[in-house]
């Protein structure tokens, strides 16, 4: 379905486009970020959190990171700070990239078996589109959080893959 190159390309991109928001999110103050803007999880500040909160989740799955300290409907106030909410980004974006780098193609093809909380059971599932799933996890939830800051008239430069990873061209 997916082989080791998509991967590290899309954690390189995952990686630039975070880069991108938490420098937008930077301009705001925190009381901005943390406004309830109507979103599913109501505020920039927390769409950010919990698309981090994912990141761990999965992680811990795909590469045995330590599981999220709270569950997902409170994924949106595990972090409270934004500098720490900031570095804690930058942190797993690069292990993301590291943990990329040593993916295979056996490796995606292996199952996975965990169990979900969103589901309440075991499941398992191939590992490739779990990896699908996890990307785009953060490319919707990161999409939401675009509209929230530009709808704050802050910029984040391209989001397009092919302008932002030249690569991928």
């Amino acid at each position: 379905m997916i082989a080791p190159a998509y991967v590290r390309l899309m954690a390189e991109y995952n990686a630039e486009m975070n880069r991108r928001l938490y420098a937008a999110g930077a301009r705001l103050t925190d009381a901005e970020r943390k406004a309830d803007r109507g979103a599913f999880w109501q505020s920039i500040h927390g769409t950010l959190t919990h698309i981090l909160w994912g990141d761990i989740q999965w992680m811990s799955r795909f590469d045995g990171w330590p599981k999220p300290d709270v569950g997902q409907k409170q994924s949106a106030g595990m972090v409270e700070d934004f500098d720490t909410l900031r570095a804690r980004r930058t942190k797993a974006d690069a292990d993301i990239v590291a943990w990329a780098s040593r993916i295979d193609d056996g490796w995606l093809a292996e199952d996975l078996v965990w169990f979900s909380g969103s589901a309440g059971r075991e499941m398992r599932r191939k590992k490739g589109p779990l990896v699908v799933h996890f990307f785009n996890h953060q490319t919707h939830h990161r999409g939401q959080a675009h509209a929230l800051l530009t709808a704050c008239g802050q910029e984040t430069g391209d989001t397009d893959l092919f302008l932002v990873v030249p690569d991928a061209a």
